[in-house]
């Protein structure tokens, strides 16, 4: 193995609520965190998760319909800042893969302002060597294209790689790709995962 390639959320991200960064949405913000998925979420993030449209570009206009007293900048930073829980133990058994020569690797369903937030803003860059998301690479877990574009771009062979995400199609999809890959349930150490592959 010279690579672990990590998930994000669910995985480096947690949520302490069930219901996620959107939990106290209405409470908070005035928006009902239903409007917001069939109005913003169903219809656009498909778009803009592979890369092929902004954020802002797609959430203002509709902003503008359900929510006209919120701006972009106020619900990006509150979702943003609500879904930015780090499992500080996972980083920790992550770090001790590191220090014995393995590259650690992001390998994330993103647009490009979360992914910069999650590398600049909450620090993932210092535990990690490189990310790789959907809106950059083009293609989503658990697209094949998505495990090929990030071969292609760090020159690591399929079974140099090992990989945890806590969906069982994305591990499912590394695995017919000729990764090693395990779920990840926060329940089982790292090392012990690795070591039953």
């Amino acid at each position: 193995m010279k690579a672990l390639m990590v998930d994000v959320d669910g995985v480096v991200v947690v949520h302490p609520d069930p219901k996620g960064w959107s939990a106290n949405l209405e409470r908070d913000l005035g928006l009902k965190i239903e409007d917001l998925q069939t109005q913003f979420f169903e219809p656009n993030f498909h778009d803009i998760v592979h890369g092929r449209a902004a954020l802002r570009e797609r959430l203002g206009p509709v902003l503008t319909e359900i929510a006209p007293h919120l701006s972009c900048d106020q619900l990006c930073a509150y979702w943003f800042e609500n879904d930015s829980h780090l499992d500080h133990g996972l980083l920790s058994q992550l770090a001790a893969f590191r220090e014995q020569g393995v590259a650690l690797h992001l390998a994330t369903v993103q647009e490009h302002e979360r992914a910069a937030y999650l590398w600049n803003d909450m620090g993932l860059k210092d535990h990690f060597d490189a990310i790789h998301y959907a809106a950059d690479l083009g293609h989503a877990k658990p697209a094949d294209g998505f495990y090929a574009t990030i071969e292609a771009r760090t020159g690591f062979a399929a079974e140099d790689l090992f990989f945890i995400d806590d969906k069982a199609a994305n591990v499912e999809a590394a695995r017919a790709r000729g990764w090693k890959a395990a779920v990840w349930t926060g329940k089982d150490r790292l090392a012990e995962l690795v070591a039953r592959i």
